[in-house]
């Protein structure tokens, strides 16, 4: 009888980390290693599982239902790995995490993420918060937050650790919309202060385009909902838009350019924890992964 293959935790790495960033490319720098290296871990795993995992479409590669079933072992294997590295290589953590969100990720990338840390902690007691940016970096300030995750305009935020950047879009209903057709210019967008709320009415008054405020909603599913309705466009990344909303592109739609913004991770100067500071090392890997995957698209023309 012949033993099990046993896989490489490496291969196996670096198999999800080129998956999650879009590109193999994109996977061998951030794992210092070359293309070739990648390409070669890739295909010493295909032999491994004697199936292809991976395909060309047009420029890029998708999965094959194969890869799509060993990208979910994958992912396990490595959380396993990480676990018994983690509970083996030291003290078991305990203790208290606060941290605020925007509203932006807390139904996508964080939950996971903050699941994951507390399977790998269970010691450690995780309060999430989620709110807007001014209302998070008011607590943050105050010694409510131990870690906040907040969005940055062209330099406001000063300290913290860039996690990655995000480019500003104007986001309409993707049953079709045409954002010239209505002066002033219909907008669904939260009170102020709201740094995408200023960027949409600076570039609008810039490029000297009227507009009105059509509905204003404290939450980001209020906005979604308006939009969806076809109360007017909003202005948000366009990461974690639901399948009714889409990006537009400003040219083809006669909208000004808006600006980028980057999202940081700050922590409470006056706090010191091993929790708290595993919690933003996983933060930091995860969410910049995250990030750096995303290949902007192009943005969708009205209809």
């Amino acid at each position: 009888m012949s033993l099990p293959v046993n896989l490489d935790m490496d291969v196996l790495r670096s198999f999800v980390a080129g998956i999650e960033l879009g590109s193999f490319a994109k996977a061998a720098a951030r794992l210092g290693r070359s293309p070739s290296a990648i390409s070669l871990q890739l295909r010493k795993l295909e032999d491994q599982v004697g199936q292809i995992l991976v395909q060309k479409q047009g420029r890029g590669l998708v999965l094959t239902e194969a890869g799509e079933i060993m990208l979910g072992y994958a992912r396990r294997l490595l959380e396993l790995n990480d676990a018994a590295l983690g509970a083996l290589g030291s003290p078991a953590l305990s203790g208290r995490v606060r941290i605020g969100l925007p509203q932006d990720f807390a139904e996508t990338w964080l939950p996971e993420t903050l699941g994951r840390f507390a399977r790998l902690h269970p010691g450690v007691r995780i309060d999430a918060h989620v709110d807007r940016n001014a209302t998070l970096r008011s607590r943050l300030e105050e010694g409510d937050l131990d870690l906040a995750l907040l969005w940055d305009e062209e330099g406001a935020e000063r300290g913290g650790t860039v996690i990655g950047t995000l480019p500003m879009a104007w986001i309409g209903p993707r049953r079709g919309v045409t954002p010239g057709a209505d002066r002033p210019l219909p907008l669904v967008l939260f009170g102020s202060p709201c740094i995408f709320r200023h960027a949409a009415l600076s570039a609008l008054d810039a490029a000297a385009i009227p507009w009105r405020i059509s509905f204003s909603s404290p939450g980001l599913a209020g906005l979604w909902a308006a939009v969806s309705a076809g109360l007017g466009l909003t202005v948000r990344t366009a990461h974690g838009l639901p399948a009714s909303l889409t990006a537009l592109d400003s040219a083809d739609s006669g909208l000004p350019r808006l600006p980028s913004l980057s999202l940081r991770l700050f922590r409470d100067a006056a706090e010191s924890d091993p929790a708290i500071e595993r919690l933003a090392s996983l933060l930091t890997e995860v969410m910049g992964l995250a990030l750096d995957g995303i290949d902007h698209p192009p943005m969708a023309s009205p209809q």
